[in-house]
């Protein structure tokens, strides 16, 4: 589901000429990290049920460690781009066109992609020092940072202080970006005299909101809250909300949420349907 509803997405922004616009550019962008992200941890989960067969061998552990925080740190910049798209587009319309340009959004995107290899190649290169001769399971159905930790016997402070650090300035200045964005744009509405405006405008931006929040609380709890026994059941519920429903909802809550996917969505139909009752 997840697959088919985030292809969808992309497949309605590379065929609808309506959708070209810098906030369906990012959306699509949005629909293939979901895509990305959930292949990264789904399909592995869905064999260990299948074969019954728990294990995973380190190298492959390592990998799916590096792809889980590539894609999250991704999402985290492409978050806080898609709310300056919003930003540009409702506080300074008449500029829109030229502060959101497609050389611009294509340079944006491109630095979400190419700059988020930072952080997991640093994350990943300080692993070296980790030993594990302990017991080796991994209370999660996929790889991460902080439960490759708790089974280390190296101690591990350093590194817990190095993701601390690291993640904990990222998501603060893109969170501050996010808010700063919003914070402006609430401020912009609140002068539109009509009602109708400040619906239409507000109408624009919900969907991002409902996505931002999702993302930033199931973080906050996969990586800042300790892992104690006490929280366990409870960091796991997350996890999976974190891995596997969020990436199923955002193409959900943004197809709620838009009338041009909506219509393009209603085109598309109509036009396969034509093509099967042409068929002789």
């Amino acid at each position: 589901m997840t697959f088919l509803s985030n292809s969808l997405i992309i497949l309605l922004v590379l065929t609808c000429a309506h959708l070209h616009t810098p906030m369906y550019f990012f959306l699509g962008n949005l629909a293939f990290l979901d895509m990305s992200y959930s292949s990264v941890t789904a399909p592995r989960m869905l064999f260990n049920f299948t074969t019954q067969d728990w294990s995973i061998s380190f190298p492959e552990c390592i990998a799916q460690i590096f792809l889980v925080i590539y894609f999250a740190i991704s999402e985290v910049f492409l978050l806080s781009s898609m709310s300056y798209d919003r930003y540009a587009a409702i506080c300074h319309p008449l500029h829109y066109s030229q502060l959101m340009s497609w050389s611009t959004c294509t340079q944006l995107v491109s630095l979400v992609w190419s700059s988020a290899l930072i952080f997991p190649t640093i994350y990943i290169l300080c692993l070296r020092r980790l030993t594990f001769c302990g017991p080796n399971f991994i209370h999660n159905f996929f790889c991460d940072l902080p439960h490759l930790f708790q089974i280390s016997c190296t101690d591990t402070s350093m590194n817990v202080l190095l993701l601390t650090i690291m993640g904990g300035v990222l998501s603060l200045l893109a969170f501050v970006a996010t808010f700063y964005s919003y914070l402006r744009i609430c401020s912009t509405v609140l002068r539109i005299r009509s009602s109708d405006g400040k619906r239409k405008a507000f109408s624009t931006c919900t969907s991002h909101l409902t996505v931002v929040f999702i993302f930033y609380v199931s973080v906050t709890f996969t990586y800042f809250v300790p892992n104690t026994s006490n929280l366990l059941t409870l960091n796991q519920g997350v996890t999976v909300i974190y891995a596997l429903i969020t990436p199923l909802l955002n193409p959900l809550i943004y197809s709620l949420r838009s009338k041009d996917l909506k219509a393009a969505l209603q085109k598309q139909r109509t036009v396969l349907r034509g093509l099967l009752q042409l068929r002789p």
